[in-house]
């Protein structure tokens, strides 16, 4: 008279006072894999008859992969699961690294070779990011920029720097993903997009798909995305940290943990991952009014040995630096550290764009990476489930989205996608095996 499910190896029926066979089976028919995966985890996993339709999930980390995570569970979810999404950052949206990034986009390497699974990296970070745009255009919430804009589309220039290098980038071009184009050009033709810019071999690589994200405006956009979700799912925004997964054990069906450098501070996972860190600070400049020469409206940002993210025709951020194995995650910078960052940098960006030296430092701000170990198909994130880490006998699941490096805008859109979807289905399979190898290094 009732369905049969597995629980901890056993069957209970569920009862007819409480579902129908008629509603149940009109319940599974109507989901896909995916979904009908989900909701049979969830009625495999809950002790209570009262609590089988709905799922609570925390996402530790309201940094890109975090928020990529939590906008997935919301979108991909039944809405008879009732989801519940808690997010925990005791810094907020966007308060950690993620907020710091540069946000120049594009899907290669540093010698231009498409990064690994690079096109649909690059193809779902699009899709977000234009569902997050059309959002922020419609919010009165835009902060940090007066129009509400979220990203700057004006391409990414790239000036050779050595024969070599030149060389590299000169072949990779040949071979780029159709939808984000590299152009080989010369100096002429990049001086025609950026005035004064310098190609000391005559030069350059554009890239004019490539996008200049906001990064904090962006992250507030898709927060403002998932609070407007469908009725029936909730989402909560806790400005706290999570001191121990075991705290969080048996409130939730699943933690994800998206916390970058700082899962470290986890004594379940402390030195048990293949994680470097790293600190970079990011210069803020700006040009003083008395001088002439704007940044023109229409010009890429520029990307070197040193990056110019471009924000207006007066300001711009330059970055980055690289401290290893730093421990410092604090997004302040102190006036010593900004002026080693500036002496750092300033050399670089003057090779090839001179002006810079008549911009003033206005400010500067810093995040501490979580860098993944090389494998043979490049420095790939760490994915899948850890409750071996955590302990195999806990009710929660828990899984780790970390070590996205210098490219989480690139990667936070696709995985997240896939992350939501083995949360969902329970399944770790559904994750790509390069990114669960990182189980197999010995630590």
């Amino acid at each position: 008279s009732g369905l049969v499910v597995p629980y901890n190896g056993t069957t209970h029926p569920l009862s007819n006072s409480l579902f129908s066979c008629e509603s149940l089976q009109v319940l599974f028919t109507s989901l896909d894999s995916i979904h009908l995966l989900a909701l049979v985890a969830l009625f495999a996993h809950r002790r209570r008859y009262s609590e089988l339709l709905c799922l609570r999930c925390a996402v530790l980390g309201c940094g890109f992969a975090g928020l990529s995570v939590a906008w997935h569970l919301l979108k991909n979810s039944p809405r008879e699961l009732r989801l519940r999404v808690d997010l925990f950052d005791e810094a907020g949206i966007g308060g950690g690294a993620s907020g710091v990034s540069g946000g120049l986009l594009h899907p290669y390497s540093p010698k231009g070779k498409l990064l690994w699974r690079g096109a649909e990296c690059w193809k779902e970070t699009l899709r977000l990011l234009n569902v997050a745009e059309m959002a922020a255009r419609h919010s009165k919430d835009s902060n940090e920029t007066s129009d509400g804009l979220i990203v700057r589309r004006r391409g990414i220039l790239r000036p050779a720097v050595n024969m070599k290098n030149s060389e590299i980038m000169t072949e990779n071009a040949q071979n780029c993903h159709p939808n984000c184009r590299i152009e080989t050009i010369g100096e002429d033709y990049a001086q025609t997009l950026v005035p004064n810019i310098c190609a000391p071999l005559d030069v350059a690589f554009y890239m004019p798909a490539a996008v200049n994200v906001y990064p904090r405006p962006y992250l507030q956009a898709c927060q403002n995305i998932m609070k407007e979700n469908d009725v029936g799912q909730e989402l909560y925004l806790h400005k706290k940290s999570i001191h121990k997964l075991l705290d969080l054990e048996g409130e939730y069906d699943a933690v994800i943990i998206c916390l970058g450098a700082k899962v470290d501070m986890l004594p379940e996972l402390s030195g048990r991952l293949p994680l470097r860190t790293c600190r970079g600070v990011v210069a803020h400049m700006q040009l003083p009014l008395d001088m002439g020469e704007d940044y023109p409206e229409h010009a890429p940002s520029i990307l070197s040995d040193a990056w110019l993210a471009i924000q207006g025709t007066r300001s711009l951020y330059m970055g980055s630096t690289w401290e290893w194995k730093s421990t410092n995650s604090s997004a302040h910078v102190s006036a010593d550290e900004a002026s080693k960052a500036l002496e750092e940098l300033l050399p670089k960006a003057s090779v090839f764009y001179p002006g810079i030296k008549n911009w003033s430092l206005g400010g500067a701000k810093a995040g501490l990476r979580a860098m993944p170990p090389l494998t043979p198909h490049g420095s790939l994130p760490l994915l899948g489930c850890v409750n071996s880490l955590v302990g195999q006998n806990c009710r929660s699941r828990y899984w780790l989205f970390g070590g996205l490096g210098s490219r989480g805008l690139l990667y936070h859109a696709w995985l997240g996608k896939l992350m939501a979807q083995a949360v969902l289905s329970c399944d770790e399979q559904i994750i790509p095996s390069e990114l669960i190898a990182w189980k197999n290094i010995k630590r």
